[in-house]
């Protein structure tokens, strides 16, 4: 890996920002904040990138990658929308919520063999308008090393991932706080994790019980 370009989120131009996301859509590599933690993440369709952030964090290759758009039509190209889908994206996006839908024939291959892809709109200003530049969605997944906590400050940032990837972001301190993972692609919805949004507050938006796995 060449030299890492690190940038704080405050002192980009509209013009690095586009930058970066051509970048990204090329297979840069990059670190930046999101509203949870600290995120890893590549173009979603640049598969040797993809695996590079794989053996970044030590992380098992059958291990699924998140989903970031910029906007929830952006989300619609690689994800098929239930009702239950449309009620959260309307409720919680951009925030911390990740839905499990189906792909469009577009997302099939951004599946990596599971039945359906994590998708999130994140509500973080910078990484938002990066995205909304992208030709393409972010595969991301928590900038941290595989089993290790996540990372939410910028000193163990920079220990962690200078020299790895082309570029971070630095957006300083974040919340610890996961983002909450409902999975739609059955008839009944199931609630992976809870993070951000509690599960009674999303129950009373779907209108119905969240099951557990």
């Amino acid at each position: 890996m060449s030299r890492t370009h690190i940038f704080k989120i405050t002192e980009m131009t509209p013009a690095a920002v586009l930058q970066a996301a051509r970048a990204l859509d090329e297979g840069a590599v990059a670190v930046l904040p999101t509203d949870t933690v600290y995120g890893i993440g590549t173009g979603a369709f640049c598969e040797e990138s993809i695996q590079t952030i794989y053996r970044i964090k030590e992380r098992p290759a059958s291990s699924p990658l998140q989903i970031l758009t910029g906007t929830v039509d952006q989300a619609r190209r690689v994800a098929v929308f239930t009702s239950g889908a449309e009620r959260l994206a309307r409720a919680y996006w951009p925030g911390a919520l990740t839905a499990i839908l189906r792909p469009t024939e577009a997302g099939k291959p951004l599946t990596r063999g599971f039945t359906g892809l994590g998708i999130r709109v994140p509500g973080h200003v910078f990484l938002t308008g990066l995205l909304a530049h992208m030709q393409n969605p972010m595969t991301c997944t928590s900038a941290n090393l595989h089993g290790q906590p996540v990372i939410t400050d910028e000193k163990t940032l920079l220990e962690t991932f200078d020299g790895k990837v082309n570029y971070i972001f630095l957006g300083g301190t974040l919340s610890p706080v996961a983002s909450s993972v409902v999975d739609l692609t059955a008839p009944q919805a199931v609630l992976l994790r809870e993070g951000g949004i509690p599960r009674a507050e999303l129950e009373k938006t779907m209108g119905v019980p969240l099951h557990t796995k």
